[in-house]
């Protein structure tokens, strides 16, 4: 935090009085370790940290990502360099008519400094867990740091250890279970269950395939398999400048012509999660109710959108969609879900998915690794891929039964840069019918 103090210090003495500043920070200290056949495979440490530099000068105004080294003088030439390209940039853009700035002068300081495993516990766990079995799956964890700057003296500072296992097992006849153990805090017999809990499953997948006809099922769907769903729906669902243009999915939800159970509450939930509690915009960010009951409430709303379409802005990210979402939990217990589920699927995952039909926020998508057929409460047979179709607003509306008392929480395992701070915390839900098509 010092260091970015200190290009923060430098930047604000080394601007004119017509320029503006925003100043972005990412970090991170990352162990991955790559399994295969249970066994460590690669390993290996990642530490890396950028800045984001918006200048701003009557109106217009330009971006550009720097990479640091580490080191003060070399950081601050850098950053110096940065300054004289985006000078001469801005003179060729024209004023954007969209661009709200926040003035405040707000403080943010979060750390969330729990102590992350030693990496041999995390390595003799796994290794005794799956003991005997094919595992495959890549673990990573490490401090993930976020800053933010403004020449108005806003400042923010977000740090927060995490660790994400995600990981399969994979049967010989090339059948497998997914599954994930993420969070702040190790704990070794949580681990043992999550993974003793895939074993079992993967002990089913001996058996034959039990064919299924197209038609309406009763349905249990796992966290995993309900994430899939959920996300779809953040394509836009939440977002202001997809509602106000009439292309959110949930367009007929916040217009009061559908709505979803009652049992449906969701939230954007930022305090207490991965992410920080400011936007690159320069906006605090802080929890958001949006749906409520079955029925919607609030959106998700960034400055743009908020200039556009005169709303207050809530600090949401450029594409306005959730970072740390939140369902309500129900009340069906863990131990009660087959009995409850009777006769029908239990899917574990769901892949693919996409909108069949965007404006009734109809989805498509496949069953993905462990889905089994229920029999009177017991696990028959898997069942073979099959394609689903569905709307949200019968899958969590009308036909939604139950939802699990227990939540799981499930970290963006992309990698793809960085390492991602999203997350979705969710119950499992059983549905009276779910439509399965092919």
């Amino acid at each position: 935090m010092n260091d970015f103090k200190a290009l923060v210090q430098w930047l604000k003495q080394a601007i004119t009085d017509n320029e503006q500043f925003h100043l972005g920070y990412a970090a991170e200290a990352s162990e991955f370790v790559r399994f295969n056949h249970a066994k460590v495979r690669q390993a290996g440490q990642v530490q890396q940290a950028s800045l984001n530099f918006k200048l701003i000068n009557d109106g217009r105004h330009a971006d550009l990502a720097i990479t640091l080294a580490g080191e003060p003088e070399l950081d601050r030439q850098r950053l110096a360099n940065g300054l004289q390209q985006l000078r001469e940039t801005l003179p060729l853009l024209p004023r954007d008519p969209y661009l709200l700035l926040n003035h405040t002068a707000w403080q943010s300081h979060n750390e969330q400094a729990r102590p992350l495993p030693e990496l041999a516990q995390v390595l003799d766990d796994i290794s005794q867990a799956a003991d005997g079995v094919d595992l495959v799956g890549i673990y990573a964890a490490g401090p993930i740091s976020r800053g933010f700057a403004s020449s108005n003296g806003a400042f923010g500072w977000h740090q927060a250890n995490s660790f994400n296992f995600d990981f399969s097992l994979f049967h010989a006849n090339g059948e497998a279970v997914k599954a994930s153990y993420a969070g702040h805090t190790w704990d070794s017999a949580e681990f043992r269950a999550r993974l003793q809990q895939a074993r079992e499953q993967l002990a089913f997948l001996d058996r034959p395939l039990h064919p299924l006809p197209p038609g309406h099922y009763r349905a249990y769907l796992a966290p995993a398999a309900l994430e899939e769903i959920i996300s779809i729906i953040t394509w836009g669902g939440f977002s202001a400048q997809a509602i106000a243009s009439k292309g959110s999915s949930l367009q007929k939800l916040y217009a009061g012509e559908q709505h979803l159970s009652p049992m449906v509450s969701v939230s954007e939930h930022i305090s207490g999660s991965l992410s920080q509690s400011f936007s690159t915009e320069g906006y605090p960010r802080s929890d958001v109710t949006l749906i409520n009951a079955g029925k919607a409430d609030g959106q998700l709303v960034n400055s743009r959108s908020a200039a556009e379409y005169g709303l207050g802005a809530n600090g949401a990210s450029s594409d306005e969609s959730p970072s740390a979402l939140q369902m309500a939990p129900g009340s069906l217990a863990q131990a009660d879900i087959l009995k409850q589920l009777g006769t029908g699927l239990y899917i574990s995952n769901l892949w693919y998915l996409n909108y069949s039909d965007l404006p009734a926020a109809r989805l498509t998508g496949m069953t993905r690794f462990a889905t089994f057929w229920v029999e009177d409460g017991q696990i028959k047979a898997p069942v073979s891929t099959m394609r689903f179709d569905d709307s949200v607003y019968s899958l969590l509306g009308a036909q939604l039964e139950a939802l699990t008392a227990d939540r799981e929480l499930l970290l963006s395992a992309s990698t793809y840069g960085q390492r991602n701070t999203a997350s979705n915390l969710l119950p499992g839900a059983l549905v009276k019918r779910l439509t399965l098509t092919l």
